[in-house]
């Protein structure tokens, strides 16, 4: 007897702040034209009519897809990562009965960045008997195996010559308590300002399209605008709560450090206008912050703290190029 292949029943435990991208929005814009018809078009009209602009809504997605195919008595399972950059991801039988897995479970598979994989098949054990199981997944960014390793300290990530003040370091009471933010800090600017690469790496993933921002974390917190680039490490770098549509590269593409890449906003798990700046990676199956130093004024290294009044330095210092 067959029995039908119980379901999947997906888990992402993504670690809450920004691990989640956006879902792809848009600008809609509406006009009445003279003879009464309304239109609406996603890009700006050239018309002297009045135009309506609505903010289009985002919502998280998750960054791994999951399919099946084949029969019911041999399903093989792939899992697509839409990331520009490694995913880890753990499975596990949280219910099996009669079942055998190839390769056996639970095991941790590193899917490279945009690319689907066949991760495992099933079947019965014993083919005369009917057989059922439920996975769990897990799905972390980033490779367990990134080390960090910084070629020197980082940019402070604003326009040269340009100074502001970081209000909340690491260890910082109002939310820096998780792993993930532990090491992170706040930097106190106004909305729109120019947002530079601390560090060269590839832009991993992106949210552009939340335009709200909310001190409810469980609400707020995957809400944010964001950056997410990946050094060669294997470590990435959040540049968070960027502005609406203030997003000025796309996944995959590498940038320099130094290279402009959005403007500052107030939009997620935010109180006021600030860029929230932290190096994560993965550790065992879990995202957790590291410790790093700015590159100071005078091109020493600087370690974060409350108040600093942090400067970035003028392309032409010495150790600016890293």
């Amino acid at each position: 007897m067959k029995l039908a292949s119980a379901q999947l029943f997906a888990v992402l435990l993504l670690s809450g702040l920004l691990t989640v991208p956006a879902a792809w929005a848009q600008t809609i814009y509406s006009w009445t034209d003279e003879d009464g018809i309304t239109h609406f078009t996603d890009r700006k009209p050239d018309t002297d009519r009045e135009v309506t602009v609505q903010k289009a809504i985002a919502e998280p997605e998750s960054p791994l897809e999951i399919r099946r195919s084949g029969p019911d008595d041999d399903p093989v399972w792939w899992f697509r990562n839409r990331l520009a950059g490694p995913l880890a991801v753990r499975l596990s039988l949280a219910e099996s009965d009669n079942v055998v897995s190839e390769p056996e479970l639970p095991r941790v598979f590193i899917l490279p960045g945009e690319t689907e994989s066949e991760l495992v098949t099933l079947g019965p054990l014993d083919p005369r008997r009917s057989w059922r199981y439920r996975f769990q997944t897990e799905a972390v960014v980033g490779s367990p195996e990134a080390v960090h390793r910084p070629p020197g300290p980082y940019r402070p990530p604003f326009a040269p010559g340009e100074s502001f003040t970081i209000g909340q370091a690491f260890g910082g009471a109002f939310s820096h308590s998780d792993a993930q933010s532990f090491h992170a800090v706040d930097i106190a600017m106004p909305v729109g300002t120019a947002i530079h690469a601390a560090r060269a790496g590839v832009v991993m993933d992106i949210a552009r399209y939340f335009h709200r921002a909310g001190t409810d974390r469980d609400r707020d917190g995957p809400r944010a605008n964001f950056v997410r680039i990946l050094h060669d490490d294997g470590t990435m770098a959040v540049y968070a709560h960027l502005d609406y549509e203030g997003v000025r590269v796309h996944p995959g593409e590498r940038v320099a450090r130094g290279q402009y890449i959005g403007r500052s906003g107030n939009t997620g798990y935010s109180s006021g206008p600030h860029l929230h700046f932290v190096i994560q990676k993965n550790r065992d199956m879990a995202l957790v912050s590291v410790p790093f130093e700015f590159e100071g004024a005078g091109g020493g290294a600087v370690t974060p703290r409350e108040r600093l009044r942090l400067s970035a330095p003028d392309a032409r210092t010495p150790g600016s190029s890293l």
